[in-house]
């Protein structure tokens, strides 16, 4: 007798864990379906898990494909049950290629294609509908955001658009989705929109997608005009829908401790916010040679300005910038200083020069430090008058991050709210009128 074992925690399910529950019991005699806990779930890093783990066990059970089902509990176990299990072939999804190699040694490891455009689910409720969600642009961070949703339960990655097709399918291919050079029929076949394409070309396609009643994730920043930003929340909140701008810090549960302990009073007053993120980009990347919409403050100026718009608001009284900048114009270094009514800050960003980045909050009773990458918030101190007085917080940040702004978005749509906390509407307005004091002429070297 062939004995196969799967593992999954298979929410919400749907016509894909189907097959591939069908296929993994063609494989031999004897199907044993392992179903995490939601416990493992988190610790793993996947998130937003709605069904429970009896529903999840229910659901496999109807299907009559598992002769057997266990509960997968910790990290580990699947080297524990193929021995104690006497298994002859360990089968995934083909989206895990090669990350169970290590089973080798002990059975066949076998990686079964993944369902391409899911269209309908099977034993779920209509309220809780998985979200297909459409990428636009094929750049490095579409690359990193297709791993990071697959972390996120409700949601399914269906296709590609790229104008140039030769990209679109290059990307499709790599990542099993399909590619379309149609915006018409890429919008028929999703539901979310995520936008990774160059900052300029934003704005229309925010605007094309709302009016085709689709869900829209934007990467930072979502434009460089405040009333064109304006604009898009407008239609979306006219539509029905729920429009987002994807900084993941703004998500990180780090971060979100440390402006809660910034805000609980235990340093005073915040009179002072100092943040830094700097990085050298290859001079060839399009951050660097774009002279529309390139430069370190368009592509860095969300995250170190997203601390300040938390801790002091938009109501700032001056704003200046100091431009350091490469041959062609573009910026390599700039510094934004704000003046509040009682505070002062410094958002502070490079793609050509190195400088130490750190998240400084001063209070009128200590202060808050946050070392590099403090943008993916791990760790940070709360220091006071005396040295010696220096309390350490941590947090865990999974993967690229990406997974956190995911799950928040599908919560909001699954909830209805429209205008998160975590990044609200007012502070993507105020982040694109920077944007756009910025690129004004007197700023962008004539």
């Amino acid at each position: 007798m062939i004995k196969v074992i799967t593992y999954g925690t298979f929410d919400l399910f749907h016509e894909g864990h189907y097959r591939l529950l069908k296929r993994a019991r063609e494989l031999g005699d004897y199907l044993i379906v392992g179903v995490t806990t939601e416990a493992y779930d988190k610790a793993r890093g996947k998130l937003n898990v709605m069904d429970s783990l009896v529903t999840r066990i229910e659901n496999v059970k109807r299907t009559g494909f598992a002769d057997e089902i266990i509960i997968e509990e910790t990290q580990g176990q699947k080297f524990n049950d193929i021995k104690k299990l006497h298994i002859d072939i360990f089968t995934v999804g083909s989206d895990w290629t090669g990350a169970f190699d290590y089973l080798k040694e002990y059975c066949q490891v076998v990686y079964l294609e993944r369902t391409r455009n899911i269209s309908s689910t099977m034993l779920r409720e209509q309220n809780s509908r998985i979200q297909r969600i459409g990428i636009i642009g094929t750049g490095r961070v579409a690359d990193r955001f297709i791993p990071e949703a697959k972390l996120v339960s409700g949601v399914n990655t269906q296709g590609v658009y790229n104008p140039h097709i030769e990209s679109a399918q290059q990307f499709a291919d790599q990542w099993k989705i399909e590619a379309y050079d149609s915006l018409e029929k890429f919008f028929d076949s999703v539901d979310i929109v995520y936008i990774a394409s160059p900052h300029a070309t934003h704005y229309e396609y925010m605007k094309a997608a709302l009016e085709h009643g689709k869900h829209v994730l934007c990467e930072k920043p979502l434009t460089l005009n405040r009333a064109q930003t304006v604009e898009v929340f407008r239609v979306a909140k006219k539509r029905g829908l729920i429009l987002s701008e994807a900084i993941k810090t703004a998500y990180c549960p780090g971060f979100h401790k440390l402006l809660g302990i910034a805000c609980s009073g235990i340093i005073g007053h915040i009179r002072n916010v100092e943040a830094c993120f700097t990085r050298l980009a290859n001079p060839s990347y399009r951050e660097l040679t774009d002279r529309a919409s390139g430069g370190s403050f368009t592509e860095l100026g969300s995250y170190v300005l997203l601390p300040v718009l938390k801790l002091f608001g938009d109501a700032y009284e001056d704003l200046r910038f100091d431009v350091i900048r490469a041959d062609n114009g573009l910026d390599i270094f700039t510094k934004a200083s704000l003046r509040y009514p009682n505070g002062i800050a410094t958002a502070t960003c490079g793609l050509g020069v190195k400088s130490d980045g750190r998240l400084l909050i001063a209070g009128t009773k200590g202060y808050i430090l946050a070392e590099a990458p403090w943008w993916k918030t791990t760790y940070f101190e709360v220091h006071y008058e005396n040295p010696m007085e220096v309390e350490k917080y941590t947090e865990r940040f999974l993967g690229e991050g990406l997974r956190y702004e995911i799950s928040d978005f599908v919560s909001m749509i699954n909830g209805g709210n429209s205008d998160g906390f975590k990044l609200t509407r007012s502070e993507s307005v105020a982040l694109s009128g920077i944007m756009e004091r910025f690129l004004s002429t007197e700023n962008r070297g004539g």
